[in-house]
């Protein structure tokens, strides 16, 4: 998990030439995505050969620095098709019209992930996964304590100086935790924040900061035995026992759904939508838990032992309307600097 955090995706440079008429014709597509893209080479062979367009693709900074790269170039676009952009961001790319209507054919199950308001269909989904928080079931044991399992838990005395989050400004992760605790306390979630901070939560830069570094389970000497992590997570600490020594809290979760599109404007709109329809298909489905660390969007597709049996998901998982997300966002993220900053 903590190697797709810091990985950049490899491209392939293609060439523009001209057709048998003379007029200039595409003989690439350009993705443009998050760092966190990973598609197995072999796929990337696979749809080069299937298309006959060379995949280029340029990735840069998380799903927010590319929303906001993707807003900022709407009128002369970095490339065909975009991928990453998920629903905490997703309004405001639509809002400015970043991608072109395309009503790609969905897998079985993927209708369930649509973007609220996307009445042209303009964003297609790709993946989900569920950020939660996570416990070290072990270190609980040892201690012969309880862990937490709700959100209230973890402003109670009983888990002072256990919880380690990254933050909402700096991190995709965080800005979801920040929404659960807006979908779970309404108006009052400040005041869940102060006494979340009043009872020692640490605050960190990323996920990795947390997860590595602070979680006693990731790997270092971490001292806090909760962490804000993924859905995923308890599948990559499995015990020579065969048993996971964490789990996910299913009702702290609040679900993340990456889309992917063709930009309005793109040199090769065609590319785009063979790129589109191609990250449906299910050989990039199944790739998706082992490359990407995220769960596919066609429900047909056979999740990894692993994940079928320690990667539970939760089944109500805390909500906010994208278009609430998109008009709050900015309020939101300032309020939370001030009660977190005190």
């Amino acid at each position: 998990m903590a190697t797709v955090l810091v990985l950049t995706a490899c491209s392939t440079v293609g060439n523009d030439s001209g057709d048998e008429t003379g007029e200039e014709k595409s003989d690439r597509v350009v993705l443009v995505t998050h760092e966190s893209f990973v598609l197995p080479k072999r796929l990337q062979r696979q749809f080069e050969q299937q298309s006959g367009y060379d995949l280029v693709v340029r990735a840069s900074g998380d799903a927010g620095a590319l929303t906001n790269k993707l807003v900022l170039t709407k009128d002369d676009p970095l490339g065909d098709a975009a991928f990453g952009v998920d629903n905490t961001f997703a309004s405001r790319a639509l809002d400015e019209g970043v991608f072109a209507a395309y009503d790609a054919t969905l897998p079985e199950g993927a209708d369930q992930y649509l973007l609220p308001g996307d009445d042209e269909r303009a964003l297609t989904p790709v993946d989900n996964a569920s950020v939660c928080v996570n416990v070290d079931d072990t270190w609980f044991a040892a201690h012969d304590q309880e862990p937490p399992a709700t959100l209230d838990d973890l402003a109670d005395p009983a888990y002072r100086d256990l919880f380690v989050t990254s933050g909402a400004a700096t991190s995709s992760p965080g800005m979801a935790f920040l929404l659960a605790t807006i979908a779970e306390y309404g108006d009052e979630w400040p005041d869940y924040w102060e006494r979340l901070m009043d009872n020692g939560a640490k605050l960190t830069d990323g996920w990795s900061d947390a997860y590595q570094v602070d979680f006693t389970q990731g790997g270092g000497k971490g001292r806090r035995p909760i962490v804000l992590s993924y859905d995923s997570s308890p599948a990559f600490t499995i015990a020579d026992d065969g048993t996971s020594t964490t789990s996910a809290l299913l009702d702290t979760c609040f679900r993340q759904v990456e889309y992917a599109g063709v930009l309005d404007g793109a040199a090769n709109p065609e590319g785009a939508e063979a790129l589109v329809d191609f990250l449906l298909t299910p050989e990039v489905q199944a790739a998706l838990p082992d490359s990407m660390y995220v769960y596919p969007v066609d429900a047909s597709v056979e999740l990894p032992a692993e994940w079928a049996e320690f990667a539970k998901q939760p089944t109500d998982p805390l909500e906010v309307d994208p278009a609430d997300i998109a008009e709050h966002r900015d309020e939101w993220l300032r309020e939370w600097s001030d009660v977190t900053s005190r």
